[in-house]
């Protein structure tokens, strides 16, 4: 079975420069993790947060199954994040740093079938940056029209 992406947040690339990533498991329930392989989950607007020397995602959004019957979940309730303790200490010293958030960047299903959360610590970049971005992704499609152009004129 290989590794299967879920959902992509692709604000977070846009908006934080990203400096390290984290697998993460999660604690699903059982409508959860029926409604994570259907790819009925999101991102947006989702952030970590430490409580109590454990680290939980907020605001990610997984739908309600909708074979489930009255015991069904919250679609936005608070998540459990597993990770090994060393990681976690090393997380929330750098979170008390001015500047660094952690972000979802992505839901996956590994190989074994588990549903994982890809975090990042990253910083919030400035609007010159983001700007930046925009025009460098805007120069390389231009020059790949370009090159296109000429390779259908060249044959």
């Amino acid at each position: 079975m290989a590794e299967t992406t879920i959902v992509n947040n692709k604000k977070a690339v846009f908006e934080y420069h990203i400096e390290t990533k984290y697998e993460a498991g999660l604690v699903l329930t059982g409508t959860e993790i029926k409604s994570v392989r259907a790819s009925q989950a999101n991102l947006a607007d989702s952030f970590c947060v430490f409580m109590n020397e454990e680290l939980w995602v907020k605001g990610m959004h997984i739908s309600e199954y909708k074979e489930a019957s009255y015991n069904n979940h919250a679609a936005k309730r608070d998540r459990k994040l597993l990770l090994r303790q060393p990681e976690l200490r090393k997380l929330a010293s750098k979170m008390k740093e001015k500047g660094y958030t952690l972000i979802p960047v992505r839901l996956y299903i590994n190989e074994k079938g588990l549903a994982k959360l890809e975090i990042a610590l990253a910083r919030g970049k400035k609007l010159f940056d983001k700007r930046e971005d925009l025009k460098k992704k805007d120069d390389t499609l231009e020059m790949s029209r370009i090159k296109k152009d000429y390779n259908k004129y060249d044959s």
